[in-house]
């Protein structure tokens, strides 16, 4: 196929080598999120997609919006878009430019979390699996014909970024076996069932800030879904921190109020939540880089007062 490849993550750009490397198809070119300012200095990054795409030659284009998207014209005579965490809504115009349409990758299991982020609603949510999904997209969000999906197991210590490297191996697995049964027609687009639809909404700083009156359970999941961005947050004994990992305990904090810490040392931060104790393993504090609690604890083996 000659196909042109919209998408702009690193799990896009896995996706995109894989299909780099399928000797039957053809990249002429790749769309991507202009350049966004990045890392401390604050200077514009091309994104994951743009280098790869850069690396090998194929030729770039970074509309600022969908309608400028929608002008282009070559768009015109490729037989597939490929969109992979894009970052835009693909206006009518674009959905019908190409001839087999506009092919999306998708990491969930459809209908299940469509929608902007659904790894980490998989996480928070507590699901055993999650997977793949390759769909030829309308004009709703991730509501198209389904052509092909598989399952990925979640594990316990999973985070956003630990699964979002496994699912974009198994897109690159599953995207050309798809696009085979499309061309010779020996898959056959299933429709979704809408009233399985749950809708994983865009992840915000706002809510990456800890809510102690959670259960300890819940709290850990958050961490692990917020990991790498935007990082669980918090502020304990008047010193904010970054939270990236945590694990619950069995014990049981008697007469505590939610948020207070109730035991801090070598092996971790404990605190107290609206049900059961989550102990801290690795954090961040405010100009520092993450380390481990046990760094923290002896380099300030005072910072966190346990309180009732």
């Amino acid at each position: 196929m000659n196909l042109s490849f919209a998408g702009t993550p690193e799990l896009a750009a896995v996706i995109l080598g894989a299909l780099i490397e399928t000797p039957q198809h053809r990249i002429r070119h790749v769309y991507t999120q202009p350049d966004r300012p990045a890392g401390r200095g604050r200077k514009n990054r091309p994104s994951p997609v743009k280098q790869l795409a850069q690396r090998f030659a194929i030729p770039v284009k970074q509309p600022a919006s969908a309608a400028e998207l929608a002008r282009d014209a070559d768009l015109a005579g490729i037989d597939a878009l490929i969109v992979v965490a894009y970052g835009l809504i693909l206006p009518a115009q674009v959905l019908s430019r190409p001839s087999y349409g506009c092919i999306n990758v998708h990491a969930s299991l459809l209908p299940r979390w469509r929608g902007a982020a659904p790894i980490q609603r998989a996480i928070q949510a507590g699901d055993s699996e999650t997977g793949i999904s390759i769909m030829v997209m309308d004009r709703g969000i991730d509501t198209g014909r389904i052509l092909l999906r598989k399952a990925c197991a979640i594990g316990k210590a999973d985070t956003a970024l630990s699964l979002s490297e496994r699912l974009a191996l198994l897109g690159a697995e599953c995207l050309p076996e798809a696009l085979a049964g499309l061309a010779d027609g020996s898959i056959d687009p299933v429709n979704q069932d809408d009233e399985k639809a749950i809708y994983a909404h865009k992840v915000t700083k706002q809510e990456a800030e800890i809510d102690w009156n959670a259960g300890a359970e819940q709290i850990e999941r958050s961490i692990r879904a917020f990991n790498p961005a935007p990082v669980a947050h918090t502020c304990l004994n008047d010193v904010k921190i970054r939270v990236w990992e945590a694990r619950t305990l069995d014990a049981v904090a008697d007469r505590c109020n939610p948020g207070n810490v109730i035991s801090y040392g070598p092996e971790g931060l404990d605190v107290c939540t609206g049900s059961g104790v989550l102990r801290i393993l690795a954090l961040q504090l405010e100009g520092k880089k993450k380390q481990a609690i046990r760094e923290i604890h002896n380099g300030y083996p005072g910072l966190f007062v346990p309180r009732q």
